[in-house]
């Protein structure tokens, strides 16, 4: 925990504050001065703690145990030895020392304090939460004892009480901005974010620098599903100047790329090549990000630069047929996926990319052969079957595609994309009950899968029951990817099953934006329009609909209909 050892450095003062408040002299005495053992003891004291700020700690334990040796009935002596042995790592011995502070003033809270960092130190929380309760009964003005009694008990999952003792604490002090921090720590611990929010909330008014605890905040927003406030809260802190910026910045990217905001991740991790940070899987994620983007030049040449550098790098190999392939350059992809060779871990990907790109030129019993063949070398790799289960399929042998996969469910059952292939299959062939079945599976086995929540949730609203269950698994969905165009047309689509038509046609319209060349978007889009009496928004979409896929004679015929009713009016 970072600011533990924040709390640590604060100990320096414990001993002076705590424990010499009355017997320490305001100036340092002259060696001339010096008479009786007591006053060397302070002296050498003194000495010792100036020898402490300048960082020398062997020469500041040497003239300590002068002092004790000089005074061996001081407790603050021997407590600001231990102070010392545990700045330099020493546990067991800065456990001796403040054992015998305690004995030597058992009143005194200082040494309390000190024995419940040290045992906390020393992982024995059970024991540091005595000393530190006892030392809050001695001195309830102690920030720090709260704090680390807090810390301890977190960490026993004495929650309740760990929560009683920081509220204990702000009471007390209201400003203390460490102490609402580590209530906020402590809620995210108990998995009760939006308390912890508030709390990390209050530390920002008290101490807006507080870096940590915007750090915290975010995750906190995170848990709680509301990315938008989480990126919000990590761009604020990249315009700070932070030693944790690094760190910083790839959440940011990582949590941008998760929620699908390529454009503005891509913008972060030029910004990143910018501060020097360009690495190679810096450059990945740009080059991956352009492929998704459909910049496949761009991608292509990074993924060139990055092989130029690093000729075996071949899940690079890999993402560069990719892009040939995306922009329709077969040859050339199937050039560069030949060249895996076959010990590599990419190596299965690539066949099947060879595979749809000879179905691609027309040879499918090739593509077909070569999947076979790669079974038959290796029969325990999951994606070779779920490929040529496609390739049966497109072949017009879906009965094929679903006797295979039926042939060896037994050996994927754990595998949620055996199921998930299966209820596509299953979708195609009209069996749409056992579909939804296998989609199930996919939940059991991968419950934040939201492909498979938005293929329930479209498949139920398509048979027009269940709608109540479909809008659940949809909306489940959109938590997990809320900028995906195609799951936020399912959801438009489930409310205008439902009858909600604004509610759809709001959804729809989001959806429309987010995916503009998608023919069946648009159709749902002018139905919710039709369903709302708005018959010249309706037929635009028709319009653009069957401009997009001419071949739709369903679209034709809602063209038809709508003009004709328009002329009716």
């Amino acid at each position: 925990m970072q600011l533990f050892l924040t709390i640590l450095l604060c100990l320096s003062t414990i001993v002076s504050c705590a424990t010499l408040s009355d017997t320490k002299p305001a100036g340092s005495p002259s060696p001339t001065a010096v008479q009786d053992g007591h006053a060397r003891a302070l002296y050498l004291y003194s000495r010792a703690r100036l020898a402490t700020l300048e960082g020398d700690y062997p020469g500041a334990m040497n003239m300590l145990r002068d002092a004790i040796e000089l005074d061996p009935s001081s407790a603050y002596l021997n407590t600001a030895a231990a102070e010392i042995k545990l700045k330099i790592g020493q546990v067991p011995e800065a456990l001796e020392y403040i054992s015998k502070a305690i004995k030597l003033d058992p009143n005194a809270p200082g040494p309390y304090l000190m024995a419940g960092v040290l045992m906390a130190t020393a992982g024995k929380d059970w024991e540091a939460a005595e000393h530190l309760r006892k030392a809050i009964k001695l001195d309830p003005t102690k920030e720090e004892a709260y704090l680390h009694l807090a810390v301890s008990l977190t960490r026993l999952f004495e929650y309740e009480e760990a929560v009683s003792t920081l509220k204990a604490l702000v009471k007390l002090n209201p400003d203390s901005a460490l102490g609402y921090y580590y209530l906020g720590r402590t809620y995210s611990q108990m998995k009760l974010y939006r308390d912890a929010t508030g709390f990390f909330k209050k530390t920002l008014e008290l101490r807006p620098d507080f870096s940590q605890a915007s750090i915290d905040m975010a995750a906190s927003f995170e848990a709680l599903g509301d990315y938008s406030k989480a990126i919000e809260i990590y761009r604020g802190l990249l315009d700070e100047e932070d030693s944790n910026r690094t760190a910083i910045l790839q959440r940011l990217i990582q949590l941008l790329i998760q929620q699908r905001r390529f454009e503005e991740a891509l913008k972060y991790l030029y910004l990143s090549v910018d501060s020097g940070l360009g690495g190679q899987e810096t450059m990945r994620k740009i080059g991956l990000i352009q492929l998704e983007l459909e910049k496949y030049d761009e991608a292509i040449t990074v993924f060139d630069e990055l092989l130029q550098k690093d000729p075996e790098a071949h899940h690079i190999r890999l993402y560069l047929g990719i892009a040939y392939e995306e922009k329709d350059e077969l040859d050339r992809a199937y050039t560069e996926f030949a060249k895996i060779p076959s010990g590599s871990s990419a190596h299965i990907e690539a066949v099947g990319h060879m595979a749809f790109i000879l179905k691609e030129k027309g040879r499918t019993e090739a593509a077909i052969a070569m999947l076979r063949n790669a079974i038959a070398t290796d029969p325990t790799q999951i994606e070779l079957y779920l490929n040529l289960s496609s390739l049966y399929e497109s072949a017009e042998q879906p009965q094929t595609a679903l006797d295979l996969l039926s042939s060896v469910e037994k050996r994927f059952s754990g595998d949620p994309r055996f199921y998930f292939r299966l209820g596509v299959l299953l979708d195609k062939l009209g069996k749409k009950q056992e579909s939804i079945l296998a989609m199930k599976k996919v939940l059991t086995l991968s419950p934040k899968d939201a492909q498979a929540l938005n293929f329930l949730g479209y498949s139920y609203a398509e048979l027009g029951e269940n709608l109540d269950e479909a809008l659940g698994y949809i909306k489940q969905a959109v938590e997990i990817r809320p900028n995906d165009g195609f799951i936020l047309d399912s959801l438009g689509w489930v409310y205008f099953k439902m009858k909600k038509y604004d509610d759809a046609v709001r959804q729809l319209e989001e959806a429309a934006r987010l995916v503009d060349d998608d023919s069946t978007i648009l159709e749902h889009l002018g139905d919710a329009y039709a369903a709302r009496r708005e018959h010249r928004k309706a037929l635009k979409q028709y319009k653009k609909a069957l401009e997009m896929d001419p071949d739709r004679k369903d679209l034709v015929i809602k063209i038809h209909k709508l003009k004709g009713e328009q002329g009716e009016r």
